[in-house]
Protein backbone atom coordinates (compact mmCIF):
# COMPACT_ATOMS: atom_id res chain seq x y z
CA UNK A 1 0.00 0.00 0.00
CA UNK A 2 1.64 3.41 -1.29
CA UNK A 3 1.67 6.01 1.71
CA UNK A 4 -0.41 8.94 0.97
CA UNK A 5 2.05 11.80 0.59
CA UNK A 6 -0.41 14.46 1.90
CA UNK A 7 -1.29 12.16 4.67
CA UNK A 8 -2.21 14.86 7.55
CA UNK A 9 -0.39 13.11 10.83
CA UNK A 10 3.32 13.07 8.31
CA UNK A 11 2.51 17.24 7.79
CA UNK A 12 1.79 17.58 11.47
CA UNK A 13 5.13 16.05 12.13
CA UNK A 14 6.82 18.22 9.70
CA UNK A 15 5.65 21.36 10.90
CA UNK A 16 6.34 20.83 14.85
CA UNK A 17 9.88 19.59 13.51
CA UNK A 18 10.00 22.67 11.60
CA UNK A 19 9.23 24.92 14.46
CA UNK A 20 11.59 23.39 16.97
CA UNK A 21 14.38 23.65 14.96
CA UNK A 22 13.40 27.59 14.46
CA UNK A 23 12.95 28.00 17.89
CA UNK A 24 15.63 25.46 19.51
CA UNK A 25 18.92 24.99 19.26
CA UNK A 26 18.74 21.03 18.34
CA UNK A 27 22.31 20.08 17.26
CA UNK A 28 23.77 19.34 20.77
CA UNK A 29 25.11 15.93 20.47
CA UNK A 30 24.68 13.03 23.24
CA UNK A 31 28.06 11.96 22.42
CA UNK A 32 29.21 15.36 23.74
CA UNK A 33 28.30 14.77 26.87
CA UNK A 34 29.78 11.46 26.72
CA UNK A 35 32.88 13.22 25.95
CA UNK A 36 32.81 15.72 28.41
CA UNK A 37 31.74 13.51 31.17
CA UNK A 38 34.93 10.73 30.50
CA UNK A 39 37.26 13.67 30.45
CA UNK A 40 36.26 14.68 33.04
CA UNK A 41 36.11 11.90 35.23
CA UNK A 42 39.98 11.06 33.65
CA UNK A 43 40.68 15.13 35.34
CA UNK A 44 39.21 13.79 38.59
CA UNK A 45 41.68 10.44 38.46
CA UNK A 46 44.44 12.46 38.02
CA UNK A 47 44.09 15.15 40.85
CA UNK A 48 43.37 11.79 43.22
CA UNK A 49 46.76 10.10 41.89
CA UNK A 50 48.32 13.66 41.96
CA UNK A 51 47.59 14.22 45.71
CA UNK A 52 47.66 10.33 46.55
CA UNK A 53 44.36 10.55 48.00
CA UNK A 54 41.92 7.73 49.19
CA UNK A 55 38.71 7.62 47.75
CA UNK A 56 36.18 9.24 49.26
CA UNK A 57 38.10 10.51 52.05
CA UNK A 58 35.50 12.29 53.61
CA UNK A 59 37.74 14.34 55.71
CA UNK A 60 36.71 18.17 57.13
CA UNK A 61 40.36 19.17 56.71
CA UNK A 62 40.39 17.57 53.02
CA UNK A 63 41.10 20.84 51.67
CA UNK A 64 43.42 21.90 53.50
CA UNK A 65 45.54 18.71 53.69
CA UNK A 66 45.93 18.67 49.87
CA UNK A 67 47.32 22.41 49.69
CA UNK A 68 50.60 20.21 51.56
CA UNK A 69 51.08 17.77 48.74
CA UNK A 70 52.72 19.40 46.09
CA UNK A 71 53.92 16.51 43.89
CA UNK A 72 55.18 16.30 40.29
CA UNK A 73 57.40 19.50 40.96
CA UNK A 74 54.74 21.38 40.89
CA UNK A 75 52.61 23.22 43.65
CA UNK A 76 48.87 22.56 44.11
CA UNK A 77 47.69 25.69 42.47
CA UNK A 78 49.51 25.11 38.91
CA UNK A 79 48.31 21.00 39.10
CA UNK A 80 44.49 22.54 39.45
CA UNK A 81 45.31 25.30 36.59
CA UNK A 82 46.87 22.83 34.45
CA UNK A 83 44.62 19.45 35.03
CA UNK A 84 41.35 22.48 34.50
CA UNK A 85 42.12 23.94 31.39
CA UNK A 86 43.04 20.41 29.92
CA UNK A 87 39.23 19.04 31.16
CA UNK A 88 38.12 22.25 29.66
CA UNK A 89 39.80 22.22 26.21
CA UNK A 90 39.16 18.41 25.77
CA UNK A 91 35.52 18.52 26.73
CA UNK A 92 34.86 21.79 24.78
CA UNK A 93 37.32 19.93 21.57
CA UNK A 94 34.69 17.12 21.66
CA UNK A 95 31.44 19.26 22.18
CA UNK A 96 32.00 21.09 19.29
CA UNK A 97 33.16 17.80 17.10
CA UNK A 98 30.27 15.45 17.79
CA UNK A 99 27.80 18.76 17.94
CA UNK A 100 29.06 19.81 14.16
CA UNK A 101 29.06 16.26 13.02
CA UNK A 102 25.80 15.98 13.82
CA UNK A 103 24.26 19.56 12.43
CA UNK A 104 26.18 18.43 9.16
CA UNK A 105 24.63 15.09 8.95
CA UNK A 106 21.24 16.40 9.82
CA UNK A 107 21.37 19.84 7.80
CA UNK A 108 21.16 22.13 10.55
CA UNK A 109 23.24 25.44 11.21
CA UNK A 110 25.72 25.15 13.56
CA UNK A 111 26.17 28.90 14.04
CA UNK A 112 22.73 31.22 13.95
CA UNK A 113 21.50 33.77 16.22
CA UNK A 114 19.83 31.06 17.82
CA UNK A 115 22.95 29.23 18.77
CA UNK A 116 24.63 32.87 19.94
CA UNK A 117 21.40 33.26 22.00
CA UNK A 118 22.27 30.05 23.76
CA UNK A 119 25.52 30.81 24.54
CA UNK A 120 24.93 34.10 25.87
CA UNK A 121 22.88 32.31 28.19
CA UNK A 122 25.19 30.04 29.36
CA UNK A 123 28.18 32.23 29.71
CA UNK A 124 26.25 34.56 31.94
CA UNK A 125 25.97 32.25 34.83
CA UNK A 126 29.53 30.66 34.02
CA UNK A 127 31.13 34.09 34.01
CA UNK A 128 29.22 34.92 37.38
CA UNK A 129 30.67 31.29 38.70
CA UNK A 130 33.98 31.73 37.66
CA UNK A 131 34.57 35.20 39.35
CA UNK A 132 32.69 33.55 42.66
CA UNK A 133 35.16 30.76 42.67
CA UNK A 134 38.26 32.88 42.14
CA UNK A 135 36.94 34.66 45.48
CA UNK A 136 36.21 31.93 47.38
CA UNK A 137 40.38 30.88 46.26
CA UNK A 138 41.68 34.28 47.46
CA UNK A 139 39.39 34.03 50.86
CA UNK A 140 40.57 31.08 51.41
CA UNK A 141 37.22 29.29 51.18
CA UNK A 142 38.99 25.94 48.93
CA UNK A 143 36.08 23.67 50.68
CA UNK A 144 33.17 25.58 48.39
CA UNK A 145 34.64 26.23 44.78
CA UNK A 146 34.03 22.85 43.89
CA UNK A 147 30.19 23.04 44.76
CA UNK A 148 30.31 26.32 43.77
CA UNK A 149 31.37 25.36 39.90
CA UNK A 150 28.17 22.73 40.19
CA UNK A 151 26.24 25.23 41.44
CA UNK A 152 26.62 27.72 38.87
CA UNK A 153 27.57 25.05 35.84
CA UNK A 154 23.78 23.73 36.66
CA UNK A 155 22.41 27.75 36.74
CA UNK A 156 24.33 27.77 33.29
CA UNK A 157 22.55 25.09 32.17
CA UNK A 158 18.62 25.79 33.32
CA UNK A 159 19.81 29.17 31.66
CA UNK A 160 20.53 27.91 28.31
CA UNK A 161 17.81 25.41 28.55
CA UNK A 162 15.29 27.35 27.52
CA UNK A 163 17.56 27.74 24.06
CA UNK A 164 17.89 24.18 23.41
CA UNK A 165 16.12 20.66 23.92
CA UNK A 166 14.63 20.67 27.70
CA UNK A 167 16.27 17.71 29.01
CA UNK A 168 19.29 20.02 29.51
CA UNK A 169 17.33 21.28 32.55
CA UNK A 170 17.24 17.84 34.34
CA UNK A 171 20.83 17.99 33.91
CA UNK A 172 21.47 21.42 35.13
CA UNK A 173 18.61 20.81 38.07
CA UNK A 174 20.75 17.66 38.84
CA UNK A 175 24.42 19.42 38.75
CA UNK A 176 22.73 22.16 41.36
CA UNK A 177 21.36 19.50 43.73
CA UNK A 178 24.95 18.02 44.08
CA UNK A 179 26.80 21.46 44.38
CA UNK A 180 24.28 22.26 47.42
CA UNK A 181 25.18 18.67 48.98
CA UNK A 182 28.94 19.89 48.64
CA UNK A 183 28.18 22.85 50.06
CA UNK A 184 27.93 20.92 53.67
CA UNK A 185 29.88 18.20 52.68
CA UNK A 186 33.03 20.29 51.44
CA UNK A 187 35.25 16.86 52.59
CA UNK A 188 33.40 15.31 49.25
CA UNK A 189 33.87 18.39 47.01
CA UNK A 190 36.14 16.52 44.29
CA UNK A 191 33.92 13.21 44.74
CA UNK A 192 30.76 15.07 43.96
CA UNK A 193 32.22 17.09 41.21
CA UNK A 194 33.32 13.68 39.90
CA UNK A 195 29.61 12.68 39.68
CA UNK A 196 28.24 16.02 38.54
CA UNK A 197 30.88 16.40 35.67
CA UNK A 198 31.78 13.45 34.75
CA UNK A 199 29.03 10.49 35.89
CA UNK A 200 26.18 12.63 34.97
CA UNK A 201 27.14 14.12 31.71
CA UNK A 202 28.13 10.37 30.29
CA UNK A 203 24.95 9.33 31.99
CA UNK A 204 22.84 12.07 30.05
CA UNK A 205 24.72 12.21 26.82
CA UNK A 206 23.95 8.63 26.31
CA UNK A 207 19.80 8.35 26.98
CA UNK A 208 19.75 11.72 25.09
CA UNK A 209 22.04 9.76 21.99
CA UNK A 210 19.34 6.87 22.59
CA UNK A 211 16.30 9.68 22.38
CA UNK A 212 17.30 11.90 19.43
CA UNK A 213 19.97 10.23 17.57
CA UNK A 214 20.16 6.69 17.54
CA UNK A 215 17.99 6.02 14.42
Amino acid sequence: MVKNQNDPLENLAQIRSLMERSSRFISLSGLSGVAAGTVALIGAAVAYIYFGLPVFSGKNEYYFEVIKNGNWGMDYVTFFLLDAAAVFVLALAGGIYFTTRKARKKGYKIWDALSQRMLVNLAIPLVAGGIFCIALFKNGAFGLIAPATLIFYGLALVNGGKYTLNDIRYLGLLEIGLGFIGLFKPGYGLELWALGFGVAHIVYGIIMYNKYERN
